[in-house]
């Protein structure tokens, strides 16, 4: 479990990281695999007490009580369709203020190189139903002529309800719809797997305020009523598997919602921007035909995606760079510039001739994506912040690196510490200290024979400073 974790109705599975003899002789071994994998819980239904927590492993992990009946109510289908054998689905819960198991400094380096839908995972990842990539296209069959507008739901961070006939097609159709944004980091709530005994039930179901940013798959009716007042719904049924594309669900408005008898459809008045990729569809349908292989299928329409996301993301990430000190104006004794503020008039200016409707095949109202739409902005969204927050934590790290390279490579540095006091000679020892355990902990891109120049300017420095001074920065 994460503050936000899942199992499948029987087990909970997790992989290990590759990590170093000394760090695995360092630590206990579930104290490192727990970095991916809390606790494994077994489940069991009795027909006079009901679900019940058989195991926890390992056996002194502590669950809060809240945490057991989340975890007992959602191992079990709630759902308004038969269900006969087995069955694999996913959820997540919010943990109960645990404190998170500890990083390693492998664990950084590890991440610092994964993909960006595997980076938001450590410490502990949402568990899977499966370790195998998503099958997208068995996901979105139904939905293949309204991929734009749920793509476009999702960049903005939309409420969302998915109401499917079973847990593991509402999990299977919430986790397409999140992974839809690679390599765009998702940072909103989700929910694979819903039900009324959920401890957020209330909070997610008020009308007092507007609905969060989440994804929330749900598999009983009741939510249609419950949930009437969310501007998306999307109503799925039972997948029906043949040798054409499935019948599409169709835009409607919600107050068509009923209560029972919904048919499938996706209930919202949200007009996308972008216009139907048809030649996509008819390559699909051609595959659907010929009896193209699935992973094919869903390659084809996982490259779409990415590059929708990629023409959306190139202008930010352009912009961004451009907010970058150039590295001329850095010099090693004095503070490094600051990275200058995102101005979002100044990024929709440079649309006018930088945007993606002058690169990307799909035409549309991309301008419209950035800017305020209905009420809508991807800049209000946790999609934003959270790229946003990265990028300039990426970059302060690159600032800091080139700092102390320019610091590594002067050659003055006895030049420099001549008119100056004793408190300013100490503090760039500090300072100096500080990058290199930075950088020692993968946290800083600097190369070591750099991190060695550093290690002899402070020798240096240190030396030029009276012996009191001297055993209090080099105690013995």
């Amino acid at each position: 479990m994460d503050p936000l974790s899942g199992a499948g109705p029987r087990r909970a599975r997790g992989r290990l990281g590759a990590a170093s003899p000394g760090a695995r002789a360092a630590a206990a071994p579930w104290a490192r695999f727990s970095a991916w994998l809390e606790c494994v819980c077994v489940v069991t239904f009795d027909l006079e007490l009901g679900q019940a927590l058989e195991l926890v492993y390992p056996s002194d992990f502590r669950l809060t009580d809240k945490e057991k009946s989340s975890i007992c109510y959602l191992s079990f289908p709630d759902s308004h369709s038969g269900c006969l054998g087995d069955t694999q689905f996913s959820f997540r819960i919010r943990q109960c203020g645990r404190q998170k198991s500890p990083w390693h400094a492998e664990d950084w380096h590890y991440n610092s190189g994964a993909p960006v839908s595997l980076q938001n995972l450590l410490p502990a990842p949402v568990v899977l139903t499966s370790v195998h990539e998503l099958d997208l296209f068995r996901c979105f069959q139904p939905v293949l002529t309204h991929v734009q507008t749920l793509w476009e739901l999702m960049l903005l961070g939309e409420p969302l309800v998915v109401l499917a006939p079973s847990p593991a097609m509402s999990s299977e159709m919430v986790l397409a719809l999140i992974s839809c944004l690679q390599p765009l980091k998702f940072c909103c709530d989700y929910r694979p797997y819903f039900t009324i005994h959920d401890s957020e039930f209330k909070e997610f179901t008020t009308r007092t305020q507007a609905p969060p940013n989440v994804v929330l798959g749900v598999t009983n009716p009741f939510f249609i009523k419950t949930l009437q007042h969310w501007p998306h719904i999307l109503r799925v049924g039972e997948p029906k598997m043949s040798g054409d594309l499935p019948k599409q669900v169709k835009l409607k408005k919600p107050s068509r919602l009923k209560t029972l008898d919904t048919k499938p459809g996706l209930y919202t008045t949200y007009s996308a921007h972008l216009h139907r990729d048809k030649a996509l569809l008819k390559r699909l349908l051609k595959g659907l035909q010929k009896k193209r292989p699935w992973d094919t299928q869903t390659a084809l329409l996982r490259r779409h995606l990415l590059e929708l996301t990629q023409s959306f993301i190139i202008p930010l990430e352009h912009y961004m760079a451009s907010l970058m000190p150039l590295q001329k104006s850095i010099t090693p004794w004095k503070t490094p510039p600051q990275i200058r503020p995102f101005r979002q008039d100044d990024f929709l200016r440079s649309l006018e001739h930088a945007g993606p409707q002058l690169t990307c095949i799909l035409k549309g109202d991309w301008l419209g994506l950035y800017r305020w739409v209905d009420g809508r902005r991807f800049f209000k969204s946790p999609h934003f912040d959270g790229w946003y927050r990265q990028r300039h934590k990426e970059m302060a790290q690159k600032l800091e690196a080139l700092h102390l390279e320019a610091i590594c490579e002067a050659q003055n540095i006895e030049t420099w510490m001549k008119d100056k006091s004793e408190v300013e000679v100490v503090d760039l020892v500090l300072k100096l200290r500080e990058k290199l355990v930075q950088a020692q902990g993968h946290q800083l891109p600097v190369k070591e024979a750099a991190l060695q120049r550093a290690q002899l300017h402070i020798e240096t420095v240190i030396g030029s400073l009276p012996k009191d001074l001297q055993a209090v920065l080099c105690p013995p």
